[in-house]
């Protein structure tokens, strides 16, 4: 029996492989369902014999009550997006500039989402989003029921590979007709749809969504003995995975790369599948190395994106919102149009002097676009359609909620209501707090706090952590039930637990993000040893100067009865991160990092001096304390020199790091 599984576990992957990878079928769908039934069977009477490579794990069905974090062993680094053939050029005549005679590697960019995938001794084990490029999400429980990721490869290797989730078109039209015929609503783009379908807790919901992936990158290729990428997608290949090999193209010079983005966009809408631009990447590993890595992107690969697609509309109205900070914005309300897959009906419009430099009028046809492909943005109106029943853009006097007048401080383009007891600002203030950057609780989105503002059961941020009190009524709030309000309750209760860098960045301090709120945190450990800081303790921080120096104090002293609310109430007022150590080489120093080192990553280092009290910056000035230089370095080393900035060679910075171990 033991023998008869696993003969069938392999007839079946390899009847999969060559029918969703090869799209090269060897045994009939009959066949194939014969087969499983019996596996199914066998495994259900042998138990014992049963694998993690077995088809009968992408059936779906698992459910998870949460998707579990999960840290990248290497990051996962997005690419710099360029936008025209000027940026091209200057992306090749760098690299050529470098010394470096490379070959390029020309794939589609496909518009799905990352995904990392670990496999060992050749069996799935686990499946990653991206998230922040250091830390996704696991969503093994759905990868495992898209059919074209193998779950045994075809080799007995420990691996990492990387790719891209996506769901074809011909799937996305057939999923709307099903959702129209339900009256549910349609999804927008194959992008949304494959990201909302990978991020389900149920994992039938994406067995349902029949999704795609494309494998394009292997972390460690130094592990295999490979020397060019090319020679990666190829290895990737032979495992199983499925490559995107009709449209991944060695090329060897600009020519060539022009010629394949021409090429592609010709057939860009024939594609079953939506793409964006075009990813270019140097081929050579060592040249690869050699370029290195800025603080978020790589050297040798861009991303080229293809013109923004634009439409024309009805600019209806202009109307403005309030900011927590109290700042105005005027927004585009537009005749509703679909743009890129997206349904759009308003867009900012930033501020006055923005409106009157595009010279819009209410009533206008207006061409937007999304910028970078996500934000929505009005671009310019067409003066040669106006009719003369257009009205000119006024800016307010006053706020638009409370009708305080407005105040256009010094040196800036905004208007500003400092009314602090704007209900709209204060409507804000809760919905930062709550937001995903800051106590991050889940359930407390912008409409549900504003209700809970307009009912007066949260007037201040200490007030959610009193909802409970509030519990029946809040069983009359549409689409709340027991369930979902015990959730929320438990949501705003585990937010007690958060390290106090989120906190801070909750609070609202002005000019304090949420990376000066962390590197606070961990200076002063505590939030009573924050409010015994002077300015002088403040101003001594790498990075925080004056400005920022003064609206720490000044919110702290002007907020001590909330925050003693809020401790009174069991919030963490302590910093639970990593701790910054002490190094005689690295604590209170700035760096700046320039060359590349070999055998470490510019992120490794950046993360070894963070973690040990410095603080990393990218350009070169008087500020600087110490530049680390390593192979090929470029103007920083220069500029360093000119300024008498300590220097620490490749030797020097792994002797620190290695001591420090």
């Amino acid at each position: 029996m033991k023998e008869r599984i696993e003969y069938l576990v392999n007839l079946l992957n390899e009847a999969n492989y060559n029918y969703y990878v090869l799209d090269n079928p060897t045994i009939t769908d009959q066949e194939y369902d014969k087969y499983l039934k019996e596996l199914e069977k066998l495994e259900d009477e042998y138990p014992e014999y049963k694998s993690d490579a077995s088809p009968t794990q992408r059936v779906g069905g698992q459910v998870i009550s949460k998707f579990e974090k999960v840290k990248h062993d290497k990051p996962m680094l997005s690419l710099p997006d360029v936008f025209n053939e000027e940026e091209i050029e200057s992306f090749y005549n760098k690299i050529i500039n470098a010394g470096i005679s490379p070959h390029f590697v020309c794939e589609q960019k496909i518009d799905g989402l990352s995904v990392s995938l670990i496999y060992k001794k050749g069996i799935l084990y686990s499946a990653a989003t991206r998230g922040d490029g250091t830390v996704g999400e696991n969503i093994t429980h759905n990868v495992k029921t898209i059919k074209n990721v193998p779950l045994k490869l075809r080799k007995d290797i420990d691996i990492e590979v990387r790719g891209e989730i996506f769901m074809n078109k011909e799937t996305l039209n057939k999923l709307n007709e099903l959702r129209a015929k339900e009256g549910l609503p349609l999804l927008q783009n194959c992008r949304n749809a494959a990201a909302g379908s990978i991020r389900q807790l149920d994992s039938k919901v994406a067995r349902e969504r029949n999704l795609d992936v494309f494998i394009y990158h292997l972390p460690n290729p130094e592990d295999y003995k490979i020397n060019t990428h090319y020679e990666a997608l190829k290895f990737m290949e032979e495992l199983g995975f499925k490559v995107n090999t009709k449209w991944n193209k060695l090329v060897t010079n600009l020519s060539e790369i022009k010629e394949y983005i021409n090429n592609l966009a010709k057939e860009r809408e024939n594609l079953q599948y939506d793409i964006d631009g075009v990813v270019i990447k140097v081929n050579e590993l060592n040249a690869q190395k050699q370029l290195g890595f800025t603080a978020k992107y790589p050297r040798w690969a861009i991303a080229y994106k293809f013109p923004n697609e634009e439409v024309y509309t009805k600019l209806e109205d202009i109307i403005f919102t309030v900011g927590r900070t109290g700042q105005i914005t005027p927004n585009a309300v537009l005749d509703p149009v679909i743009v890129m897959g997206s349904t759009i009906s308003r867009a900012t419009l930033h501020n006055e002097e923005y409106v009157k430099m595009l010279d819009l009028k209410i009533g206008d046809i207006v061409a937007i676009h999304k910028a970078g492909d996500v934000i929505p943005e009005v671009i310019r109106p067409l003066i040669e359609r106006r009719t003369g029943q257009e009205k000119d853009f006024e800016m307010i006097k006053n706020c638009p909620i409370c009708g305080s007048s407005l105040v256009k401080k010094d040196g800036m383009v905004d208007y500003f209501c400092i009314n602090d007891n704007c209900p709209k600002r204060n409507i804000e203030v809760l919905i930062h707090y709550a937001s995903k950057n800051a106590m991050n609780i889940e359930g407390l989105g912008e409409k549900v706090v504003e209700d809970l503002y307009n009912m007066k059961y949260v007037l201040n941020i200490d007030d959610f952590y009193h909802l409970e009190k509030y519990k029946e009524e809040l069983k009359l709030m549409e689409g709340y039930g027991k369930k979902s309000i015990n959730k929320l309750l438990e949501n705003i209760e585990n937010s007690k637990n958060n390290s106090l860098e989120r906190l801070l960045f909750g609070l609202g301090i002005p000019n304090v993000g949420s990376k000066t709120a962390k590197i606070i945190a961990k200076k002063f450990n505590t939030m009573d040893n924050l409010i015994n800081a002077n300015i002088d303790d403040l101003i001594n921080i790498k990075d925080i100067g004056q400005i920022i120096a003064k609206s720490i104090k000044d919110y702290l002293n002007n907020n001590i009865d909330l925050i003693n609310r809020l401790k009174n109430l069991n919030i963490n007022m302590t910093y639970t991160g990593e701790k910054e150590k002490f190094n005689e080489f690295i604590t209170n120093k700035k760096f700046v990092i320039t060359g590349t080192i070999d055998g470490i990553s510019r992120d490794e280092i950046k993360n070894f001096i963070e973690n040990n009290g410095g603080i990393t910056s990218e350009s070169v000035s008087k500020k600087t304390d110490v530049v680390i230089v390593g192979k090929d370095p470029g103007s920083k080393y220069d500029k360093a020199l000119s300024l008498d900035i300590e220097i620490y060679d490749e030797n020097k910075i792994k002797e620190i790091m290695q001591k420090n171990e």
